[in-house]
């Protein structure tokens, strides 16, 4: 076995959408990032990858290749999903939660987890998604950013 956490947070900004979990939220600011920044994806596949030390989503997949560029973060999670996949390894289960001030999040959850089970192979009830607020302290509470933190549990095939 091999646990790995993972750990993304954006920018909240007025005309991008807002992708979490893979599925598109109604909001006002959507999130501001070099790929469609899904801050849930992106804090899984980071957790993946550190599970393995195999770097981290930037390492694999860098801001700086433009072919990245408003990429769907599903993309890289399914690459993510292959690369351990070839290493001998299966996600036993995901744990995650998400903070935020705006949207209210936990409406969608379903239909997240009915997205990430689809790309990792994995049962619904093999994916947590929580979410919380930050009370209106700081950034998040500000509503000018996003937070997302994953536990992953990896398994030999």
């Amino acid at each position: 076995m091999r646990i790995g956490f993972g750990f993304d947070v954006h920018q909240l900004q007025e005309g991008r959408d807002f992708w979490l979990g893979g599925i598109h939220i109604p909001a006002q600011k959507g999130i501001l990032g070099h790929s469609d920044a899904d801050v849930l994806l992106h804090a899984i596949c980071d957790a993946i990858l550190g599970s393995l030390a195999l770097g981290d989503i930037g390492k694999h997949f860098p801001d700086t290749d433009q072919s990245f560029k408003g990429i769907d973060s599903k993309i890289l999670l399914a690459k993510v999903i292959e690369l351990i996949t070839e290493k001998g390894y299966k996600i036993g289960n995901i744990d995650t939660t998400v903070v935020c001030q705006k949207p209210k999040i936990m409406p969608y959850a379903l239909q997240m987890q009915e997205c990430i089970s689809s790309i990792c192979n994995i049962g619904i009830n093999d994916i947590s998604i929580k979410a919380t607020t930050n009370e209106t302290m700081g950034f998040i509470g500000r509503e000018e950013g996003i937070v997302a933190y994953a536990v992953v549990l990896l398994l030999v095939k």
